[in-house]
């Protein structure tokens, strides 16, 4: 008879690496006859140490003996499943205890709640946290909370209500951890007004606002621009004897920086260091950043000098918001100095800093610059990998200034030194080509993606289906687009509007029908874009009934006209004579809270003038002189041409002497100035 192997081993030499266990392993199954109870020590080792690999095999092993894992061996695996972000995994392993007669502990269902919604599996949270008590175990207020949290990341927030009130139905209180996830969660969503029931209701049960909590409400405020109430807050706490936290007044200097209120950042600072708080780098990357915001950087330089005289040493992200608020105001040299400051305090710029300064460079023209650092960048001496955001920023700077070659030459040294992540920088290539007319090398380039060893995403698809719509090559477009459709990503809305368009303006309504008509059956959600494309090419063809019945589906559908609906419907009418209809529209445009464009005034009075109806004329230029219309060469014109028409033309010329003298000397005369004159009339 074999001696059991003392399997203590396994769990008291922790520091021993995981490859001396499984040697260790073997020699004794070699010399042990029934290897089950180790394989049981083993999985809860290796459950525990999250070594999900060795665990599979252990299990497997175990299977091929005759042997089923025990409770403490699945609930390690569930865990180790969760560890390792496959919580969907975990849920099977739930599944085998259940199978196999175990009934799941609080502990381990809220384990797998937790990885569940830390993934982005509420579905799964949600159904599961039903099943719970079905299997013998009843939710908690931390099971509750879970959930909350996890809908509340995904912007669920009335399915997170409706937990909470599932959690009350229960007889399960909330609490301080429930409001403040769902306080800060309304705040996201931009309802404040509910998020000031749940601060009302909260106390109504008796719970008083901690020190985590106030610091939710004054983030939620200050996050909304309403920075005197996050004072008022902050000032309850100091009323009710709690001690605002670095989070409080981090929050609220923030908030006042971005409203240009220094004499309150000062003051709020002033308070924290009174009260013993130290600032930390959050604390000086907000007020910072708060500065830089509202194009305060020579404050923003103020404070982080301020910052060095202290001691305090400046993160990359400080370093990054300040470099990145002087590109943005143009302030180049004084950004490089802060670059020579961090190389000087051994603040090694990352790739975040050298495309803050990159980009700066190329949107204000300085492309050679850019070149010179992205040229240092890689230099051996500080060489900083660049990523696809480099090299597309990059080419796209040289492409606008006209440096097309040298943006070629890039993209192949990227290639021959394998520096790109991914398809974005052929991508901006792609289309570069197809603005410059060159279609052949952008074809070219789109074949030698996949010999790259990359393969095109939705937006390299995009970009070249709207490039080759562009140039007028539809029938490329269109086989890229069936690919698309067949064998890669599925096409958005943009890229049907893209080819629908193309196929209305070059007469093929049939073809863009056909599109629209794929769209509504599933393939793809039309937006309103869609409906204005196919409303306008429908008009254009004369069959405005057609056209009403697409209104008729738009607002079915949920969505509602926009300006351009409102500006194609109104044209149309105007231009068949149906001023009574084009009229109505028009109060419905501005009902609707859309400012029309100098196009649908245009319209108006071309219709209005169609009629002969001096009166609604003169109506018309006086609500376009209340509302400031710009008058551009077309409006002008037409103007011109429906005073010329009127009974009493010549007497309003007369009214307005400069009027047209203006215009052909190519200046403008303002909208309210023709007010002015034709009240006078």
């Amino acid at each position: 008879m074999f001696q059991v192997p003392n399997f203590k081993y396994l769990f008291l030499t922790h520091r021993k690496s995981v490859l001396s266990k499984y040697i260790y392993y073997d020699h004794l199954l070699g010399t042990y006859i029934d290897p089950v109870p180790f394989n049981y020590a083993k999985l809860n080792v290796f459950g525990t140490r999250k070594i999900l690999k060795h665990w599979l095999l252990t299990t497997n092993f175990q299977q091929c003996a005759g042997a089923l894992p025990r409770y403490l061996s699945l609930s390690s695996l569930v865990e180790c499943l969760v560890h390792f972000s496959v919580p969907q995994l975990a849920l099977g392993a739930i599944g085998l205890m259940l199978k196999q007669g175990y009934t799941v502990n609080l502990y381990i269902a809220n384990v797998l709640l937790n990885g569940l919604c830390s993934n982005g599996f509420v579905v799964d949270a949600e159904e599961f946290l039903g099943k719970m008590d079905r299997n013998y175990v009843s939710p908690d207020r931390v099971s509750f909370n879970t959930l909350i949290k996890g809908l509340c990341r995904e912007k669920r927030l009335d399915e997170a209500m409706s937990v909470k009130r599932r959690m009350e139905s229960a007889n399960i209180a909330p609490n301080l951890i429930t409001y403040n996830i769902l306080m800060d969660a309304h705040f996201v969503k931009d309802r404040v007004d509910g998020a000031m029931r749940l601060l009302e209701e909260m106390r109504i049960t008796g719970l008083e606002p901690d020190v985590f909590f106030y610091d939710t409400l004054i983030n939620g405020f200050c996050s909304k621009g309403d920075v005197s109430r996050a004072r008022e807050i902050l000032n309850e706490m100091l009323d009710k004897g709690i001690s605002p936290d670095r989070v409080s007044y981090t929050c609220l200097m923030r908030g006042f920086c971005q409203k240009g209120n220094l004499k309150e950042v000062k003051r709020l600072f002033n308070a924290m260091l009174k009260n013993g708080i130290r600032p930390d780098a959050v604390t000086f990357a907000g007020i910072i950043g708060g500065l830089c915001q509202v194009g305060m950087v020579e404050r923003a330089v103020e404070m982080f000098n301020f910052m060095l005289d202290k001691g305090d040493e400046p993160t990359n992200t400080i370093y990054n918001i300040l470099i990145d608020g002087l590109c943005k105001a143009g302030l180049f040299d004084d950004a490089f100095k802060i670059l020579e400051v961090m190389l000087e305090k051994q603040k090694n710029p990352d790739i975040v800093t050298y495309n803050i300064v990159l980009r700066g460079l190329c949107e204000v023209g300085k492309v050679d610059a850019a070149v010179k650092l992205y040229d240092s960048m890689v230099s051996n001496t500080n060489h900083v990998e660049p990523d696809s955001r480099t090299i597309c920023t990059l080419v796209n700077g040289l492409c606008r200034e006209g440096h097309l070659g040298k943006a070629e030459q890039i993209i192949r040294e990227v290639v021959k030194q394998k520096k790109s992540t991914d398809v974005a920088p052929y991508t901006v290539l792609i289309g570069v080509y197809l603005k410059e007319g060159k279609v052949k090398k952008a074809l070219n380039t789109w074949k030698a993606i996949p010999r790259l060893g990359f393969i095109p995403d939705s937006r390299s698809y995009s970009a070249f289906i709207n490039g080759l719509c562009k140039c007028s090559c539809m029938n490329i477009a269109k086989g890229i687009f069936n690919r698309m459709r067949t064998s890669g990503p599925s096409p958005t809305a943009f890229d049907y509007n893209v080819l629908m368009a193309a196929l209305c303006r070059e007469g093929s309504l049939e073809q863009a029908g056909a599109l629209f008509t794929d769209m509504v059956s599933g393939s793809c959600e039309p937006d309103v874009v869609s409906f204005n494309i196919m409303i306008e090419s429908t008009i254009k063809a004369g069959d405005i009934q057609s056209a009403y019945e697409l209104v008729v589906d738009m607002r079915l559908g949920g969505l509602h006209p926009d300006a351009l609906t409102f500006s194609v419907l109104i044209n149309s009418h105007s231009k068949l004579g149906m001023m009574t209809e084009a009229k109505a529209l028009f109060e419905m445009m501005k009902a609707a809270g859309f400012r029309p464009h100098s196009v649908v005034y245009d319209s108006l009075l071309k219709g209005l003038r169609a009629e002969g109806n001096a009166e609604e004329i003169i109506n018309l230029l006086r609500k376009m002189g209340e509302a400031g219309v710009a008058l551009d060469d077309e409006l002008t014109s037409t103007i011109l041409t429906c005073i010329c028409d009127l009974p009493e033309g010549h007497y309003i010329a007369d009214l307005l002497p400069s009027f047209t003298r203006e215009k052909v000397d190519g200046s403008s005369i303002p909208c309210d100035e023709l007010l002015r004159r034709l009240q006078a009339h």
